[in-house]
């Protein structure tokens, strides 16, 4: 399992810092897990299958 932290999920989703924390709390992204002190960072598998349900759910 890796963590990966604010920077890489916003270049690897294309959503910026606001997006992402705002689809967060309409429980619509991967929440973040707690490293200690004020430091998060989400799983990077988590990420993948939101990436891959968008994917899939894109209208051709």
């Amino acid at each position: 399992m890796r963590f990966i932290r604010l920077k890489e999920v916003m270049h690897v989703t294309g959503l910026g810092r606001s997006s992402i924390y705002n689809y967060m709390a309409e429980g619509r992204f991967p929440k973040t897990v707690s490293l200690g002190g004020r430091a998060v960072a989400w799983v990077e598998s988590e990420i993948q299958e939101w990436l891959i349900e968008k994917v899939s759910k894109r209208i051709n």
